[in-house]
């Protein structure tokens, strides 16, 4: 897995930035990132501007192609579905295999990160409730004890950015993400691991079924 903090500060920054751009709807499936805007914006070389894209194209959202620079990658709908059948394969393994009833530690952790991340919703703090969103997802199925399987389902968020950022400033979409925290939680306190696989399974499919009916409206069928 790649993560921003595996490389150096100032190439970090910029996927860091960049990140947010997409997850926040300033930079849109396909929209161009040209080197010379980007060395505009930051005081960097030219070569750490490259580096940083070189990452992003690592991390599977940015696409780059000889003569036409790098882009947003635009998901066409037949990946979507391929990404997000993989998501829910892993996250059903990782909450298959994670020793119920929790401990009071983790529960008591995981209740933390869902205050925070409900009070950004209540804040529509954007960046508040992407970062409590994945904190809460990566510590929670953590506690299944296979770093190489946490590993890919991080990589795989990673992936799906553009379609969670479809919905990430829908209100009716965050409540039922709150409410589907809170389930799991309560999941976490008894010994079903089976309920909590479902939940998992079910937590991923608004911003999928959110992505694909934008994609129908706009009738784009994209590559």
């Amino acid at each position: 897995m790649l993560n921003p903090a595996d490389y150096g500060g100032k190439e970090a920054d910029i996927v860091r930035a960049l990140e947010e751009d997409i997850i926040f709807g300033r930079l849109e499936p396909g929209a161009r990132l040209v080197e010379d805007v980007l060395l505009a914006r930051f005081p960097v070389s030219r070569h750490t501007i490259r580096q940083a894209l070189y990452q992003l194209e690592k991390l599977g959202v940015v696409t780059r192609e000889r003569n036409k620079g790098a882009a947003v990658r635009r998901l066409s709908p037949d990946e979507v579905r391929q990404i997000y059948e993989v998501r829910e394969l892993l996250q059903r393994q990782a909450a298959l295999m994670i020793p119920l009833p929790a401990s009071e530690a983790l529960i008591a952790e995981l209740m933390e990160i869902h205050r925070a991340y409900s009070a950004h919703v209540d804040a529509h703090y954007l960046r508040g409730i992407h970062e409590t969103n994945d904190r809460f997802h990566l510590t929670m199925l953590s506690a299944c004890g296979n770093d190489y399987l946490v590993s890919s389902i991080d990589h795989y968020m990673r992936l799906s950015l553009p379609v969670r950022a479809n919905s990430l400033a829908d209100r009716e979409e965050l409540e039922v993400s709150r409410q589907h925290h809170w389930l799991m939680i309560e999941a976490m306190k008894r010994r079903d691991n089976w309920v909590l696989a479902q939940l998992c399974v079910d937590h991923l499919q608004p911003s999928k079924v959110f992505y694909l009916k934008e994609i129908e409206k706009t009738g784009e069928d994209a590559v």
